[in-house]
């Protein structure tokens, strides 16, 4: 894949960074009438069919036929999408306390987590001038998240200012354990998708895509039907806004499934910091969540690692 363009991967995360803020808004509405696990389902359930379409199209356009699915790429592809299932329910849960904007910053902890864990697993290996790009990115996500005391609201009696607190602590851990599963689930699906041999990344990634909606589908489907049949039932019932969830989540995994096929899942994942930035213009708009000077501090850090490693 030497052949490669170098910015390949900076406009394929650039774009499932914007379609992964357009997803998570459309599920943070979804959460209030379908529950926390049902909203999580839309993203796969009705992705599902938009991903099975992708790999047809790009098998027909390719003339390459499907790939092997050999048994370490579905080791890769099982760790991945329970993960992913798993931190999507947890960075909702996270929404659901929070602002829209800082929830999302909570789970940006992924990329740290991500370079440990991708040189562990897969022999990912990072530069000097990276590490710090990841580190002062990730100092800045932590410091606009973080809740100052003063911050809480003064005119606030004390049960409200004690639920509050213990509000977000809870989005912190959510969103902290949400960070580690979706690194996780990035280093599943990478490993995934270098476990196949097509000769084509785009196959190779789009392959990937197709199988892990499937799995996710099927395994959400089976819990939501033993446990939830109801649930299910209102899924479907809400097809309208699932739909367009369901797209918008495909198009963001197909983009960063390619995005890893070619480059390094912690690099992946500190460019997709400027999801902060989509996050927060589309706050303001859509949930009319403004932004503290300690905040657009945190902001002007992220960007900074950004800049960094782009140049690194």
């Amino acid at each position: 894949m030497s052949d490669i363009p170098g910015w390949w991967w900076i406009a394929f995360t650039l774009l499932a960074a914007a379609f992964q803020t357009l997803r998570n808004a459309a599920q943070k509405s979804l959460t209030a009438s379908l529950g926390t696990i049902g909203a999580t389902h839309v993203r796969f359930l009705f992705g599902m069919p938009f991903g099975l379409l992708f790999l047809l199209l790009v098998l027909l356009f390719t003339g390459r036929s499907l790939p092997v699915l050999n048994g370490s790429f579905a080791v890769w592809l099982l760790f991945g999408a329970v993960s992913q299932i798993l931190a999507t329910a947890l960075l909702l849960s996270a929404m659901k306390l929070r602002s829209f904007v800082v929830a999302t910053a909570y789970s940006k902890t992924e990329p740290v987590q991500l370079a440990l864990f991708g040189l562990v697993f897969l022999g990912d290996k990072l530069s000097l001038p990276a590490v710090a790009a990841i580190l002062i990115a990730t100092v800045g996500v932590m410091l606009m998240s973080w809740q100052l005391p003063a911050e809480s609201g003064s005119t606030t009696n004390a049960a409200e200012q004690i639920k509050r607190a213990q509000d977000n602590r809870r989005s912190i851990l959510f969103g902290l354990l949400s960070g580690t599963l979706f690194a996780f689930s990035a280093i599943g699906f990478r490993g995934a998708i270098l476990a196949l041999d097509s000769g084509s990344f785009v196959v190779n990634a789009t392959t990937t895509l197709a199988a892990g909606q499937v799995l996710q589908s099927l395994i959400l489907s089976s819990y939501l039907l033993v446990r939830s049949p109801q649930t299910l039932r209102e899924i479907f019932a809400a097809w309208r806004p699932s739909v367009r969830a369901g797209f918008m989540g495909a198009t963001a995994s197909q983009m960063w499934f390619l995005a890893f096929a070619i480059e390094v899942a912690a690099h992946v994942r500190t460019l997709a910091l400027v999801e902060i930035l989509f996050a927060q213009a589309l706050s303001r708009r859509l949930f009319a969540q403004g932004t503290s000077r300690r905040e657009a501090f945190g902001i002007a850090l992220m960007v900074l690692g950004v800049v960094i490693l782009l140049n690194a």
